[in-house]
This record gives C-alpha cells, sequence and structure tokens, in this order.
C-alpha cells in the first residue's frame, strides 16, 4: 500500500505565522505597548549562544523589544538573582529567560523559582509547571506549544488520539503530556525504563520522539500512517544533522511526519514569541 506522507514543515508554518505576529506587535504599538524580551546568558557556551542569537533575531524581526544581558561565568548567584528580581518589576519587559544550562556553582532550581510566573516565557517554574497540569496555564514550554502550533496549522484533531511520547524531560515530554491531555488524547509516556517500547509505540496514532538519540526510531517502532514527531536534534555518524527518526527509513509508513532540520526547531522560536505578545496584550486589559 503506497501511503501519502504530508511533511509537518515547521519553517513554513513559523514564517506564516510570522505574518499574522507581526500585526499583533504592530496593533500594539500603535496603542503605545511595544512588547518586550530578555534573555539573561551564563558564559560561553557556544550552543547557547546559538539559541538565544536566534531568538534575538526572531523578535527583533517582528519588531519586539530584545534585551540580551550577558554575565561571565564567575557571577555569583546572588548577582543573578538580583537581575532577576529586576526583570520582575521592569515594565518594559513582558517576559524573560535565563537560559540554561548555568554554571555548576549556580541552582538552576533557585533560578527558576525566582523567576516570576506572570513574566516565564519558557514555562519552568514551579508555579507554571503546576497550572499547566491543572489546565490553567499562564505560559507554557515552548517545544510543547510550538508542537501544538504546527498541529493545528495542519488541522491535526487530537481528541481521542493514541499520543505517545518517547522522553520524560521537563523541558519536552512532561508538558507535551499535559497540552494534548487538555486536547482530549490518550497520552502514554515512555522513558529509558520502558519495557516492550516497540509494541507500545508501534499503536500510537501520534507518535512524538525527543530522546536525543540519533536515528534510533525505525519503521518497526511505527504503526501504519502514524504522525511522527521528531524533536531531536542529533549527529549522524558522517557528522550530518539528523533527529532521533530515522526519517528515510520510517517516513513512506507515515501519514505526516517533521523533517531534521526544518521541523520542531523554528517552532519553539514560534511559540516563545507568540506568547511574549500575548503577555503584552495582556497589558491592555492589565
Amino acid at each position: 500500500m503506497v501511503i501519502s506522507v504530508k511533511l509537518l514543515e515547521g519553517k513554513k508554518v513559523a514564517q506564516a505565522l510570522d505574518e499574522t505576529m507581526a500585526k499583533r506587535v504592530e496593533s500594539l504599538k500603535e496603542k503605545g505597548i511595544t512588547p518586550g524580551l530578555a534573555v539573561v546568558l551564563v558564559g560561553d557556551n557556544s550552543a547557547s549562544a546559538v539559541y538565544v542569537r536566534n531568538k534575538q533575531r526572531r523578535a527583533e524581526k517582528l519588531g519586539i523589544n530584545f534585551q540580551l544581558i550577558r554575565f561571565e561565568e564567575s557571577v555569583t548567584e546572588q548577582e543573578l538573582l538580583a537581575k532577576i528580581d529586576e526583570l520582575n518589576n521592569d515594565s518594559a519587559i513582558d517576559g524573560f529567560l535565563v537560559q540554561l544550562p548555568l554554571p555548576d556553582h549556580i541552582d538552576e532550581d533557585k533560578v527558576n523559582e525566582a523567576i516570576s510566573p506572570n513574566k516565564d516565557v519558557d514555562g519552568f517554574t514551579p508555579i507554571s509547571v503546576g497550572n499547566l497540569w491543572i489546565g490553567t496555564p499562564m505560559t507554557k514550554p515552548a517545544t510543547a506549544s510550538g508542537i501544538l502550533m504546527m498541529l493545528d496549522h495542519y488541522n491535526v484533531d487530537l481528541d481521542g488520539k493514541n499520543v505517545v511520547i518517547i522522553g520524560r524531560s521537563n523541558i519536552v515530554g512532561k508538558p507535551t503530556a499535559a497540552l494534548m491531555l487538555e486536547r482530549n488524547a490518550t497520552v502514554t509516556i515512555t522513558h529509558s525504563h520502558t519495557k516492550n517500547l516497540k509494541e507500545i509505540t508501534s499503536k500510537a496514532d501520534v507518535l512524538v520522539v525527543a530522546i536525543g538519540r540519533a536515528k534510533f526510531i525505525t519503521q518497526d517502532y511505527v504503526k501504519d500512517q502514524a504522525i511522527v514527531i521528531d524533536v531531536g536534534m542529533d549527529r549522524d555518524e558522517n557528522g550530518k544533522l539528523c533527529g532521533d527518526v530515522d526519517f528515510d527509513d520510517v517516513k513512506d509508513k507515515t501519514s505526516m511526519i517533521t523533517p531534521v532540520p526544518g521541523g520542531v526547531g523554528p517552532m519553539t522560536i514560534t511559540a516563545l514569541v507568540d506568547q511574549v505578545i500575548e503577555l503584552a496584550e495582556g497589558r491592555i486589559n492589565g
């Protein structure tokens, strides 16, 4: 049986949504409000620097006021917490995040707890996580939110679908499960200790993979005509960028699949800036 495969092209979705978001920013500016996003970057982690630069480019392209706050790796925890307190009280900043990872001498949990839930665009504070799981999120983790935005763009109805997520991270696996439960999906979270993984994943209508293992998922893990969402960003044996899913092996068995690159990645930043705009829009009635 030949299946017509549709690519879930996050890059194209992001470009389409940029037009709408730019208009929302312009509308806010007409009311005297410029959305503000700040990112705190500690040290010189090269991967973190790339992530931050991508966020800055996207925010500035849409007309968002972007502030990059840099600290040397030697910054004290107290200095970092003081800056967070300042941002919590800065009326020009609608949302901010502290780019992870942080140096070993800084307690990431303490940093996350210090961020106001009203400005927590990463959705990582304990209050944000709690609100997410009871179905009243003020902010949502960007990758999980971006996945849902992409599925909405392609008119994927999750109601009653059997969703299997491989990976239980606080950044992707758990929040994606919470958001899909809100869409009335039946959700299973699997991980490195799960037994009979293939048996579970091969029954999934929607398979979300976020495990950080290059090309781990092959077609024997996948149900015919499943929707496969690959959150991985890895390198194969030749150093070429790839995902956690063996795309060439799996694609012809699916009805929809995300490419890597160009799938989930662009949607993460889209969800982040969308959330900043939404927080800024809240100023109108606030």
